[in-house]
């Protein structure tokens, strides 16, 4: 059942068709209850009228009747029966209507609670049958004496009661079944009705085209209870919105980012080939071609890095790493021109802060980390790392002085080719690509990068990593 309307039919008519059959059982069980119970209380009626109806004259048991209630007992299609014994299994009478050859089965209970019994009577019918056992009041001389135990049982037709059983039972199977058809047929425009807004909620996405994700689906006059789904259909949209709008920037960043350094080579290229010149200066022109490809192929590196980390194939290996060890190691290639520039570097790590990382991530993140604060920080200024543990886990810093972002900008310097510099004078130098890689990166180690600014013009770039215990 993949339909959903068929699932709430389903539903609710199974649930309704349940109710029913609760409902009609306990119906039939009361009422066949109460019909038997009133067949048995005429039945029992019968028999006390019975009971008190037998004499004795002259030591002769003798059963005198009233002739308009042994009618009910002649040889008909439909008579009562009725055989009365002694204790000692003796019958002392019969109804005329149970013949010569059957006789009533013999049961019996106190007078004041009868037995009722199924029986199955001369003509071959099922019916139902009653048996009592007293001691009969007899006068007999002038004198009252008790006669010994005598048993009665009185047997009915019960096929009336089983023809009203039938009929109960026929009215409450078609009352159940024509309840199940309407509610069906009702059932079927109620959920029609009330799928409705779903075919209108997917008018309206289909209205949306892809060149355009700025629309949002309305949520009016849908139900509250798709309103959620409006609204993370619209928060859907608008993520998917600002992807797309990422893909173009990013697209157009990278045309911008590889046009500057091929146009860069082309220029040298046609230089040199202009007029025939000494080998030192094709020399010289080869080596600005080589050093602009280098850059490219950081470049590259760098959006291959990136695109398997936003991709999650980038697989973190767990090892023990040494912070204040790796610090330094990634610090040296950028030692030479700090120190042109009378750069300070302090790495205030403690010896025992240590973390499980992958190594080489946890290296890419830092070389990116070092390799833009010493390009950024002033002539002359500082640059220091800090590490602890807090709380299970690692927070590192990494500082520098001489920053000129404002508040506003310093929240964009995770964002793929973005730089402070809008007209781009130093694209050939930069791609924009390092502090990305440092989110990323840090996010495939399970942690996470945020940066702050203070008033003294100080930039820090904060991780928090895995302790690993």
């Amino acid at each position: 059942m993949r339909s959903l309307r068929t699932r709430l039919l389903v539903g609710m008519i199974s649930g309704m068709a349940l109710l029913l059959i609760i409902f009609g059982l306990f119906v039939y069980t009361a009422m066949a209850r109460a019909l038997r119970e009133q067949f048995d209380a005429s039945l029992t009626a019968t028999a006390r009228t019975l009971a008190a109806a037998p004499e004795l004259e002259e030591g002769e048991f003798e059963l005198e009747l009233d002739e308009r209630l042994m009618v009910e007992f002649q040889p008909s299609e439909r008579p009562d029966y009725f055989q009365f014994w002694l204790g000692d299994g003796t019958v002392l009478a019969r109804s005329p209507s149970l013949g010569e050859r059957y006789e009533l089965p013999c049961f019996a209970g106190p007078i004041e609670a009868p037995v009722h019994r199924p029986v199955e009577l001369p003509n071959g019918r099922q019916g139902r049958a009653v048996g009592i056992e007293y001691r009969p009041s007899i006068e007999d001389g002038g004198r009252t004496a008790e006669q010994a135990a005598v048993r009665l049982v009185v047997g009915r037709d019960a096929g009336e009661l089983a023809a009203e059983l039938r009929l109960l039972r026929l009215l409450l199977l078609s009352g159940g079944f024509a309840a199940v058809m309407v509610a069906l047929l009702v059932g079927g425009l109620v959920v029609r009705q009330g799928l409705r807004p779903l075919s209108l909620l997917a008018s309206r996405i289909a209205a949306i085209r892809e060149d355009d994700l700025t629309e949002r689906v309305q949520g009016d006059p849908l139900p509250t209870e798709m309103l959620p789904v409006v609204g993370r259909l619209n928060q859907l949209l608008g993520r998917l919105e600002s992807a797309f709008e990422r893909e173009r920037l990013f697209t157009r960043d990278v045309a911008h980012q590889l046009r500057t350094p091929v146009a860069g080579m082309r220029s040298s290229m046609e230089v040199a080939l202009s007029r025939s010149r000494r080998p030192d200066e094709y020399r010289e022109s080869l080596s600005d071609c080589l050093a602009i490809a280098k850059r490219m192929q950081t470049m590259v590196e760098d959006l291959l890095m990136l695109a398997r980390l936003e991709a999650g194939q980038a697989v973190a290996a767990s090892e023990r790493v040494v912070l204040t060890q790796l610090v330094d190691s990634c610090w040296r290639p950028f030692e030479p021109t700090a120190a042109e520039r009378h750069v300070a570097f302090e790495n205030r790590v403690a010896p025992d802060v240590s973390t499980i990382a992958d190594h080489g991530i946890l290296s890419m993140v830092l070389s990116n980390l070092l390799a833009n604060a010493s390009e950024y920080t002033n002539e002359g200024g500082s640059i220091w790392v800090c590490a602890r543990f807090a709380s299970g886990s690692v927070e590192m810093a990494v500082s520098n002085t001489g920053c000129h972002l404002s508040a506003d900008e310093v929240c964009h310097v995770f964002d793929s080719f973005w730089r402070a510099d809008p007209s781009r004078t130093d694209t050939d130098l930069h791609c924009g690509l390092g502090l990305a890689l440092v989110q990323r990166g840090v996010s495939a180690l399970g942690g996470t990068a945020t940066t702050s600014l203070t008033g003294d013009d100080v930039f820090t770039v904060r991780l928090t990593l895995p302790a690993g215990g």
